[in-house]
């Protein structure tokens, strides 16, 4: 019997996301929000991760932009079953990435 588990916890559930393309539910400020993943990186060795918020409160937002969210106050990360495409506003070569960039999507 294989009693090996996938890693759990909000940082692989980030790196797959991302990796596969799939939005975040999670909540943010007590809000709940519904994220496109684009990238995770490290700033002053805290965790963040850039994305677009497609749904707040199950509406979608007024409008669509690129937003940094601090890992520690993302609660209840999980991975839904909704698809994205990489966003037009995010650069992945933004300087403010650097070296930082753990994992992206690819574009």
């Amino acid at each position: 019997m294989n009693t090996a588990t996938a890693p759990a916890g909000p940082v692989p559930t980030v790196f797959e996301a991302i990796v596969r393309k799939r939005c975040l539910r999670a909540t943010y400020n007590r809000t709940d929000i519904t994220l496109a993943p684009h990238i995770i990186y490290t700033r002053h060795d805290d965790l963040f991760v850039d994305g677009v918020v497609v749904e707040r409160d199950g509406k979608p937002p007024k409008e669509v932009k690129l937003g940094t969210f601090k890992l520690a106050g993302l609660n209840g990360v999980g991975l839904t079953e909704r698809n994205f495409a990489a966003n037009p506003l995010f650069a992945a070569n933004d300087p403010k990435y650097g070296d930082a960039a753990l994992m992206a999507v690819e574009v």
